[in-house]
């Protein structure tokens, strides 16, 4: 048969086997082969392009027919030759990409050796976090070679997460930079971040916190529950107004009872806190001694505490007939109560342990009451300076002094 013919599939399906352990060169004829060939071994049949680069032949290998159609080894041939007409080794190229980090590959070494802004590792919180969001929309990539990425794969997928969660797809854009961020100071990665710049959806600040309507039905739910270590810990999130990681990895050896404090030793802005302990909490950590010589809250995980009680506060919601109220909201209770009482934001920042003033500015818009107080002092004063108010009353316009 002759070895120099325009492909066609009939054609290369019905190619003689050669000879064992011999292999046949055939050459593809059609205009636009731009010198593709095909090595027939007996067991498979590649197609390929042999040109002279920088005056040594160099065989440049375009895949498998019939995973590759002949039309697309055209196209492809047609780009490698224009390539090596510039001087451009494609093989360099290739062999580079072989031996590159994939997006899983760079995954896995920046959980593993990625530190924080205080130098410490990644927490464990942190890590399942990371693998969510991974797992959930970037591990489809995950043997896609580093340098294959471009900014409009991640401008997209912020995009269509965005459509229906803009959080979400902020964090994720986030996660994505970081990587690469990391790939670059590790020098495995070489040129712009392309999840870098990519416009952020704007974020509500969350305000939800329990209403004073609420208390009772919550309360009530919270007594109803079985499991008793739930109870607590959602008992103590909420006297305490500590993060809800923090509570739940409390150690016995952080308390004081004598003095009631709870000393964290590592918080999420990074600096200790020093937690005031009411008589309530007093309480429940008093019932709770002799549950774990280590854990306040113990599990029966690897990490040896309560991890996730998702499925217990569903359960209290669903009882107090409550919704759209998330644990961290028991920490915003705290403080939104706080401000309604009357403390100030100063003080409410130093009991939450916030390091922003800003993070703590939210508490002086949750409850209108403090506002509508000072709103009718104030105008009660004004109207008492104008001669319109009485002591009990205000008096009507058309009665008022001239």
């Amino acid at each position: 048969m002759k070895t120099h013919f325009n492909f066609t599939k009939p054609q290369l399906e019905a190619l003689p086997t050669p000879p064992a352990g011999e292999r046949i060169i055939y050459h593809d004829t059609h205009k636009n082969a731009s010198g593709l060939q095909l090595r027939h071994t007996g067991t498979t049949k590649t197609f390929f392009i042999q040109k002279r680069v920088d005056g040594k032949p160099e065989r440049v290998t375009i895949g498998r027919f019939p995973d590759v159609s002949i039309e697309n080894a055209r196209k492809e041939a047609t780009r490698l030759s224009a390539l090596i007409a510039q001087k451009i080794n494609p093989n360099n190229d290739s062999r580079a990409l072989k031996t590159e980090t994939t997006l899983q590959d760079l995954f896995d070494e920046f959980l593993k050796h990625r530190r924080n802004k205080r130098g410490a590792f990644l927490s464990e919180k942190t890590k399942r976090s990371y693998r969510y969001d991974f797992g959930l929309y970037l591990e489809k990539w995950g043997k896609r070679k580093l340098s294959q990425f471009k900014d409009t794969d991640f401008g997209k997928l912020h995009a269509d997460i965005g459509k229906e969660h803009p959080t979400t797809a902020n964090r994720v854009i986030a996660l994505a930079s970081s990587l690469f961020g990391y790939a670059a100071e590790r020098k495995i990665f070489k040129g712009a971040n392309p999840a870098h710049g990519i416009k952020k959806f704007p974020e509500t600040k969350r305000d939800r916190f329990l209403q004073s309507d609420e208390l009772p039905a919550f309360f009530e739910a919270l007594a109803e529950e079985p499991n008793d270590t739930l109870r607590d810990y959602f008992l103590l999130a909420l006297l305490t107004g500590a993060r809800r990681s923090n509570v739940l990895e409390m150690q016995w050896s952080q308390i004081n009872l004598n003095r009631a404090e709870w000393r964290i030793p590592t918080t999420k802005n990074g600096e200790p806190q020093t937690v005031t302990l009411t008589s309530e909490a007093i309480t429940i950590l008093q019932t709770r001694r002799g549950c774990d010589p280590v854990w306040v809250f113990p599990g029966t995980g690897a990490t040896g505490h309560l991890v996730e009680p998702k499925k217990a506060w569903r359960r209290v919601l669903n009882r107090a007939c409550i919704d759209d109220l998330r644990i961290h909201d028991l920490r915003r209770t705290l403080g939104s109560w706080q401000a309604k009482t009357g403390a100030s934001l100063a003080i409410v920042g130093k009991s939450l342990n916030h390091k922003s003033p800003s993070t703590t500015a939210i508490y002086a818009r949750l409850d209108l009451d403090p506002v509508r107080e000072s709103v009718e002092r104030a105008t009660g004063a004004i109207l008492a300076a104008a001669g319109l108010k009485q002591p009990a009353e205000v008096v009507p316009l058309q009665q008022s002094k001239k």
